[in-house]
């Protein structure tokens, strides 16, 4: 394995467990502060999610390609963008970075380092807007690359931050995260019992926005 190959997987790692940390660590500490109010608990669960998102795909997109999502690392691999062989160790790497993260939140606010998340996600109307979500958040990224590449970072932190909002999941778009949300029984979780149905219809929706977005797109520009 060359040294160019182990910063990518590092990135990628460390990429999701710093997103994951931020996600259950922003909503632990906005339940705390806000008295209450769950839509004040929202807003500060999706202002860290969309700054950490910012950042992370600023400085670690140039070496990784900062995926940190198993949905967005298939549909790189079926354009051709990511080799298959790096697709097999980035998805694992990237569930053990949210799970990583979920216990590094846990630990920094003196909770149980493993829980089992109790939040109700089910229905249909929350796997619909699961499958909405990472379908917005996948087209999104191959909008930007064949027309704004510099604003990649930008144009995924917007619409993640739009998706916590618009759509009746609250967006979690990623299978990696989804597992770890499963892990902690706080504001961000979800029941184990509700992860496999929203991970189905987020791989759904990154099917139908590869398909438009190749369609719409094509392949990024030179």
């Amino acid at each position: 394995m060359t040294s160019d190959t182990r910063r990518r997987l590092f990135a990628e790692l460390l990429g999701a467990c710093l997103l994951a940390a931020t996600v259950i660590g922003s909503g632990i500490l906005a339940v705390q502060v806000s008295a209450g109010n769950d839509g004040v608990a929202l807003l500060g669960n999706t202002l860290a999610t969309a700054a950490i998102l910012y950042v992370l795909v600023s400085t670690l997109g140039p070496v990784s390609g900062a995926h940190f999502n198993p949905a967005v690392t298939l549909v790189m691999m079926l354009r051709g963008e990511t080799r298959m062989a790096d697709a097999a160790l980035y998805i694992p790497l990237q569930i053990a970075g949210c799970v990583l993260g979920a216990i590094l939140a846990h630990a920094m606010f003196g909770l149980p380092l493993i829980q089992e998340g109790a939040a109700d996600r089910s229905g249909a109307g929350r796997l619909i807007g699961e499958g909405a979500a990472t379908f917005a958040l996948v087209f999104a990224i191959l909008g930007a690359i064949r027309h704004r590449p510099n604003d990649v970072p930008a144009i995924v932190a917007l619409v993640i931050t739009a998706g916590y909002w618009w759509t009746s999941s609250t967006s979690f778009a990623n299978p990696a995260i989804t597992i770890a949300r499963a892990m902690t029984d706080s504001f961000a979780g979800i029941r184990p019992a509700d992860a496999p149905g929203f991970i189905v219809a987020q791989l759904a929706g990154a099917a139908i926005a590869w398909l438009t977005g190749g369609w719409l797109f094509g392949r990024k520009a030179a």
